[in-house]
């Protein structure tokens, strides 16, 4: 029964890791941009220069964090393929036998 759930097992795996990916390419998005904000924010009070930086560093912030984002999914795809590969798979003989206990 432990081998019938390996499937499972891995599956669930994959979608925890695709969630965990997910959660934090959005979470460093939103660090990103509030970061400009306020660095925006703080350095038109700093110059006396209301709009000019805030709008500066907001547009500077989408390719920084698309660039981050990009390098955080492949890593995270290259950590997913490794783990994937490095575990066993059952050979088509074990799976044709589990099929035929099923129905019995």
């Amino acid at each position: 029964m432990d081998e019938a759930s390996n499937p499972k097992k891995q599956k669930s795996s994959l979608n925890i890791s695709l969630l965990i990916v997910v959660g934090l390419v959005g979470v460093l998005t939103l660090v990103i941009l509030l970061g400009a904000v306020l660095g925006g924010i703080w350095l038109d009070n700093t110059y006396n220069t209301k709009p000019t930086f805030t709008i500066i560093l907001i547009i500077a912030s989408i390719p920084v964090s698309l660039v981050v984002m990009f390098v955080v999914v492949r890593s995270a795809a290259k950590r997913i393929t490794a783990q994937l590969k490095s575990e066993p798979s059952k050979p088509k003989e074990e799976v044709a036998d589990l099929g035929r206990e099923k129905d019995a």
